[in-house]
């Protein structure tokens, strides 16, 4: 397994936004999905730092997101949409063909998501996909019980995740709060992925995600059959499994 442990987490938001980086500089047309989360944030506004500082070439890049929200407007602060926007497109002037999303609203759901995907496709496939680590496991809006198989399409939301979601944002219970994701067989299709994980929090299911079998149970334990999927840790999110010999198995 291909597992990279940072010290600290200044170390770990500037190794994975130099993924981004660094894929951006070696190809230029690259197609990149991000995700949202407590996780993602400072990455991706290290990485329009290093853009201001560097003033590489972005403007050929596709971004997107790997999830969204949905029963809101895409300006909800909750938004995958809005939180992106903020942290790292608007910074780095891409423009609007060139940041791609699901839907927060649809009369049909499964045909945005073909179309979603489609264009993705279209425009050579994920070159390189950055996930965030769900405390159950979840990838997206992949929840435990996800076939493994999954492709895009609408889920429930995790009801820890959405209490902090209505927390953060003072959305009313009265508001419905649902997802929309890539699946499971469609992270897969990914030809890079690096899973970020940091914090004490996440050590057990980082455990889990490595250690365990491959199971519907933990989304996240089928990236143990990707290719080229790095396993980016911080020092806390790695307490509890053995690098070494993970790394050489």
């Amino acid at each position: 397994m291909n597992i990279t442990v940072a010290d600290n987490e200044k170390q770990f938001d500037t190794t994975a936004a130099w993924r981004i980086v660094d894929m951006i500089c070696a190809r230029p047309q690259s197609v990149i999905g991000l995700s949202t989360g407590r996780t993602t944030g400072n990455i991706h506004r290290l990485v329009c730092d290093i853009h201001r500082n560097l003033d590489f070439d972005a403007s050929r890049v596709t971004f997107f997101g790997l999830d969204e929200v949905t029963g809101v407007d895409r300006e909800y602060a909750g938004a995958c949409y809005t939180m992106l926007r903020t942290e790292i497109i608007d910074g780095m002037d891409i423009d609007d063909e060139h940041f791609l999303m699901l839907p927060t609203r649809s009369g049909d759901f499964a045909a945005d998501c073909r179309k979603f995907t489609g264009e993705i496709k279209r425009r050579g496939g994920i070159d390189l996909l950055i996930l965030g680590l769900g405390e159950n496991g979840h990838l997206g809006f992949n929840q435990p019980g996800s076939a493994l198989n999954c492709t895009a399409g609408t889920a429930s939301m995790d009801p820890v995740l959405e209490a902090r979601i209505r927390r953060e944002t003072a959305t009313p219970a009265g508001v419905p709060l649902g997802g929309v994701t890539l699946g499971l067989r469609d992270i897969m299709h990914a030809r890079r992925i690096v899973l970020v994980a940091k914090g004490d929090n996440k050590a057990a299911i980082v455990r889990q995600m490595l250690c365990g079998s491959i199971s519907s149970d933990v989304p996240a334990s089928i990236l143990q059959l990707h290719p080229a999927c790095e396993f980016l840790l911080d020092s806390k999110a790695a307490a509890l499994i053995d690098v070494n010999s993970l790394r050489n198995a």
